[in-house]
């Protein structure tokens, strides 16, 4: 639920972020990171891409979620225009992501692009709680449209909560729901599936 969010930060030295201790944001308290989100968007130049709700789901399978993940990472490189660049990798298989991030810029930094980079790199590490902070800050618009959304994801009880009350009161997915998403079309199958037992 709510949208995909992908950033970029852009430095000459990450001697600053090892300093303040950034690391991987699912590391970092969720104050912890709004304060460190703070520190890296006064000291930085910094962009946010949000890939909303609809925008996934009109892939209607044409083109995979990574694509659009890639995309989203060339148009932020393509404006910062770095000699070097370093990626998170949404594909575990590295050097497939890399050639497919190469073919969607325009401009050519030195690429080092690894799964999981976020752990390894502080600048990307930065990035990611740029990313995250601004998902959770649109999470909670969203909680106040509609009521506790808890994170938006699968594993949130919160979340699962909220969508399985929605459907039973509105026979639907909410605003701001992937349709694409597995457990969304799950729960809104099951729902069907109860209405239909309901009558026979």
């Amino acid at each position: 639920m709510g949208p995909l969010v992908v950033a970029a930060v852009l430095v000459e030295d990450d001697r600053p972020f090892r300093e303040w201790g950034v690391r991987d944001s699912k590391r970092h308290r969720p104050e912890e990171r709004e304060r460190l989100a703070e520190l890296i968007m006064t000291h930085c130049s910094w962009k946010v891409v949000f890939i909303g709700p609809e925008l996934i789901d009109d892939r209607k399978g044409s083109i995979s979620l990574n694509t659009l993940e890639i995309r989203a990472f060339a148009s932020l490189l393509d404006e910062f225009r770095p000699h070097k660049a370093f990626v998170d990798a949404c594909d575990v298989n590295e050097i497939n992501f890399r050639r497919a991030l190469m073919r969607a810029m325009r401009c050519r930094p030195e690429l080092v692009c690894e799964h999981k980079a976020d752990e390894n790199y502080p600048v990307v590490s930065a990035a990611s709680i740029v990313a995250k902070v601004h998902r959770d800050r649109e999470m909670r618009r969203i909680s106040e449209e509609l009521g506790d959304v808890g994170s938006g994801y699968a594993s949130d009880p919160r979340t699962r909560d909220f969508l399985e009350k929605w459907i039973r009161e509105n026979g639907d997915l909410p605003p701001h729901t992937r349709r694409s998403w597995a457990t969304a079309k799950g729960m809104l199958g099951m729902s069907k599936v109860s209405k239909l037992s309901h009558w026979e």
